[in-house]
C-alpha cells in the first residue's frame, strides 16, 4: 500500500522548510511568497500526488471547508441554475457543496438540517424554508451561519435573497389586462411559503389597482408547487367560473399542469384561456404554446447567496444586508393573447 504523502515529502523534495510548503499551498497565506516558489511546490505536490488531509485541517481549525444546500424538490429544473451559481462561488474557495432534496416535508427538511449540523458544515444556503422555521432559527441562533433564497423566514435576523415578487406579479397582471383580460383567476402558491403569500399579496395588489373588486377575485391555492396541484387548482377554477379567460399563476410548474388541465376540458390556450406563470424555468420556450412568465436570475441569486454566506462564514460580516430583492423581468410568449368576446 503506498504511504500517503505528506507536507514533509513535499519538503524534503524541493528543499524548503514544511511550513514554506503549508504557506504556499494555502491561497489565503501565500502572498508573501514568490510565484516562483509557489509555483515549485505546487508542482512537486501535484507530481507526487499530495492530497490535503481534511480531517486534520478540520481538527486545527475546526472548520470543514464544506456547505449545506438545502432544496425542496430536486426534480425542478429551476434549481440546477441557482446550485451552478453557488458553486461558481464556493468552489474557487476550496468549498464543496452537500446538496439535499428536502421534498418540501416539514420533517424531511428538519432530519436533513440535523444530518447537515452533525456533518459540521461551516454554513447553509436554504432555499427550501417555510415561513415560519424554527428548526433553521434555531440552528443559525447556535451560531451556524445560513442565509435564504427565494425564500424568506418571518421575524428572523437570517438574511434572505429573494426575487422582485410584486413587480413580476403586477407586470403579469397589467400585461393580461393590456390584451382586455377582466376575468383574471389566480393560481396561488401554499401560504406557508414566502413565495406563495407574497405573490398572492401581489395578485390581490394588482387585482384591486385595475378596479377589481374583492369579490370578483378567483383564488384558487396550491398545496404545493407542482403541475398536479397547479392542474387541480385550475379546475377548481374553471368550476367556479367558466368565463375566467386568463390564469396567472404562482410559478411555471402551477402553469404547467393548468395547461394540462384546459386540454382536458377541451379548451386551448390561448385561444380559449390564457396562461402565466413565474420563475422561467429552462426549456419553457420548447413546450408549446410557449409561456409567458416572468424570469428570475437564477444563475445570479446562486452567486449572491453563496457571496453572502462566505462574509457570513469568514468575516462574520456585518455588512450583509438582511434583504435583498432580484429584479425581475416578464418574458412574453404564446400563451397570452386577447380573450374572446363574451356573450351578452
Amino acid at each position: 500500500m503506498n504511504k500517503r504523502v505528506t507536507l514533509k515529502d513535499i519538503a524534503k523534495a524541493t528543499g524548503v522548510h514544511v511550513s514554506t510548503v503549508s504557506r504556499a499551498l494555502d491561497p489565503k497565506r501565500n502572498a508573501a511568497l514568490s510565484d516562483d516558489v509557489v509555483d515549485k511546490i505546487r508542482g512537486a505536490a501535484d507530481q507526487l500526488g499530495y492530497r490535503p488531509n481534511r480531517v486534520a485541517y478540520s481538527l486545527r481549525t475546526n472548520r470543514t471547508l464544506t456547505i449545506g444546500v438545502m432544496i425542496p424538490d430536486i426534480t425542478n429544473t429551476l434549481f440546477p441554475p441557482i446550485v451552478r451559481g453557488i458553486e461558481s462561488v464556493m468552489e474557487p474557495e476550496g468549498y464543496a457543496s452537500i446538496l439535499v432534496n428536502t421534498d418540501g416535508q416539514q420533517g424531511r427538511e428538519v432530519a436533513l438540517l440535523a444530518t447537515l449540523r452533525d456533518r459540521g458544515v461551516d454554513g447553509i444556503v436554504h432555499t427550501a424554508a417555510l415561513r415560519d422555521d424554527p428548526s433553521i432559527i434555531e440552528a443559525a441562533n447556535a451560531g451556524l451561519p445560513v442565509v435564504t433564497l427565494n425564500r424568506k423566514i418571518e421575524g428572523s435576523p437570517i438574511p434572505y435573497i429573494v426575487n422582485d415578487d410584486r413587480a413580476g406579479i403586477a407586470m403579469t397582471f397589467a400585461h393580461l389586462a393590456g390584451f382586455g383580460h377582466k376575468r383574471i383567476a389566480h393560481v396561488a402558491g401554499p401560504s406557508d411559503l414566502s413565495t406563495g403569500q407574497l405573490r398572492r399579496e401581489a395578485f390581490e395588489r394588482a387585482a384591486q389597482d385595475h378596479g377589481m373588486r374583492a369579490d370578483e377575485m378567483i383564488i384558487a391555492e396550491a398545496s404545493r408547487f407542482d403541475e398536479d396541484e397547479g392542474y387541480l387548482c385550475a379546475l377548481d377554477i374553471l368550476d367556479r367560473d367558466a368565463r375566467t379567460t386568463a390564469l396567472l399563476c404562482a410559478n411555471d410548474r402551477l402553469a404547467l399542469g393548468a395547461l394540462r388541465a384546459l386540454s382536458d376540458r377541451g379548451l386551448a390556450c390561448p385561444k380559449d384561456v390564457s396562461v402565466s406563470g413565474f420563475n422561467d424555468m429552462p426549456f419553457l420556450d420548447m413546450i408549446p404554446p410557449g409561456l409567458t412568465t416572468v424570469r428570475i436570475r437564477q444563475f445570479e441569486a446562486g452567486q449572491v447567496a453563496a457571496n453572502y454566506l462566505l462574509k457570513l462564514m469568514q468575516e462574520d460580516d456585518a455588512s450583509v444586508p438582511l434583504e435583498t430583492i432580484l429584479p425581475v423581468e416578464l418574458i412574453t410568449r404564446h400563451s397570452v393573447t386577447a380573450p374572446r368576446a363574451e356573450s351578452p
